[in-house]
């Protein structure tokens, strides 16, 4: 759909309330009712409706009565309140000429009072071209259901948060200006895409530093996953500097090293076949090696130890777990859960053997006693069979404990009154439990059926007998 910024001129704020308000009911809407609308926008007199013949006109919203009377934005109307929201924030006054267009997004010519030219690129995911976003992209992560104005707004919010990051890290990317739902506004950087560019002075350096930005954007921890001759700008004095940041992963993801291999390989392939740059990859010797690595880098031999991106940025493949990892061995953590970890299990255990006495095993087998004369051996938190139950009860087990630390243990307890008292607050519930669990089936069932089809059948066949 053709962006005609003319309309912005015509429209009030009105207008514009009613688009907000059809905004807000698609949070929970497919399609929102006309009611609901009415509603949000809180319009006088009834003006709503009128409002939405005029945005219909100018195709801002979509009608749909398939099921009920509602309406949905279209994407023509969610960038005119993107637009009017970056105008109201005085990022730029004045939007031009469309200069690119790919299967996620437009990008156009927008200018502010100084005369300064930014870029404005609009996410529109969801066309026919490219639909397969749940599995090419991780926008939705968890989420089941989706709506591609939401999917485009998640994705101009990634490209936004990797381009403000690569910047403040030193990577040749464009100066990210602001961000409102599904349009990012970015510096306009003067070139012409790799694609469009038929011959270079230098072309060695030029691949040299395209591999190095792959290298340093792994040490970094993350990886392009779309790094080819379409998202590399150069400008005449052959500058690199990389666009299309939303499909970014971190260096832990699983499929990394496949991305990784992909990136170099596109450029590998490209150069070899506009720049006829020839490139070894028969190598025998370990001095042959070496210079195929320089070449074509390898994932596993690249150090991950210049920063963590992929955690400040949450990229795709950086689990929470990593994350906590990494702060306890900045923390110098790890090696304190190393070493403190056989202390622990040694006092714990030192602790439990303490705390075993004959005491509890005398009240561990009373439970088991009087479960086992109910026949619910299940009663005393055991799922074995009923003859696992019984050789316990009998003190069968009870080979294992030292009677040496039994009669240490007994002292212990009469020396301490706070313990006896726990531990018969445990015996007294451990009774009640077992006591209430000999109740029967079948008074329960017996009660349920008063009343009921059995109990009338069975009155009739007395009476019969009686009569016989």
């Amino acid at each position: 759909m053709k962006l005609d910024v003319n309309v912005l001129r015509y429209l009030s704020k009105d207008d514009f309330r009613v688009l907000t308000a059809v905004e807000m009911g698609m949070r929970n809407h497919e399609i929102v009712p006309a009611e609901l609308i009415d509603r949000i926008a809180s319009l006088r007199h009834g003006g709503t409706y009128k409002v939405l013949k005029n945005l219909l006109k100018h195709k801002l919203l979509h009608h749909d009565s398939s099921k009920y009377d509602g309406f949905r934005l279209t994407y023509l109307g969610y960038d005119f309140l993107a637009i009017k929201t970056m105008v109201n924030r005085g990022v730029f006054s004045s939007v031009g000429r469309q200069i690119g267009v790919g299967k996620e997004s437009d990008i156009f010519e927008v200018a502010n009072e100084d005369g300064t030219v930014m870029a404005m690129k609009l996410h529109r995911l969801g066309r026919t071209s490219f639909r397969a976003v749940k599995s090419k992209r991780d926008y939705l992560k968890h989420r089941s259901s989706f709506n591609w104005l939401y999917l485009s707004r998640l994705a101009a919010l990634k490209e936004f948060a990797f381009m403000k990051a690569l910047q403040e890290h030193g990577f040749p990317v464009p100066n990210a200006v602001d961000c409102n739902r599904h349009c990012v506004i970015m510096s306009l950087v003067q070139g012409y895409p790799l694609v469009q560019v038929k011959q270079l002075q230098s072309t060695d350096i030029v691949f040299e530093k395209i591999i190095g930005i792959i290298v340093r954007l792994a040490e970094h921890g993350l990886i392009h996953c779309d790094f080819n001759e379409f998202n590399i700008m150069i400008d005449d004095d052959e500058k690199i500097t990389i666009i299309d940041f939303p499909q970014m992963v971190s260096v832990s993801h699983r499929n990394a090293e496949m991305y990784f291999d992909r990136d170099v390989e596109c450029i590998i392939k490209f150069f070899s076949k506009r720049f006829n740059l020839s490139f070894e990859a028969d190598a025998d010797d370990s001095d042959s090696d070496a210079d195929s690595d320089a070449v074509k880098p390898r994932f596993s031999s690249i150090k991950k130890a210049s920063g963590f991106l992929d955690k400040e940025l949450s990229a795709s493949g950086f689990s929470r777990k990593e994350q906590d990892d990494i702060e306890k061995f900045n923390e110098g953590g790890l090696e304190k859960i190393s070493v403190s970890d056989d202390e622990e299990i040694e006092e714990e255990e030192g602790h439990s053997s303490s705390t075993i006495n004959a005491s509890d095993i005398q009240n561990f087998d009373s439970l088991c006693s009087l479960t086992k004369a109910d026949d619910q051996p299940k009663a005393c938190g055991m799922s074995g069979e009923v003859e696992e139950d019984q050789q316990f009860s009998e003190g069968k087990h009870h080979d294992t404990i030292d009677p040496v630390e039994d009669d240490e243990s007994e002292e212990e307890d009469d020396d301490n009154p706070e313990l006896v008292e726990r531990l018969a607050k445990q015996r007294k519930r451990a009774i009640q439990a077992a006591r209430a669990g000999r109740k029967s089936n079948g008074s329960r069932n017996a009660y349920k059926d008063k009343g009921g089809r059995s109990s009338h059948n069975s009155k009739i066949q007395k009476q019969m007998t009686s009569n016989w």
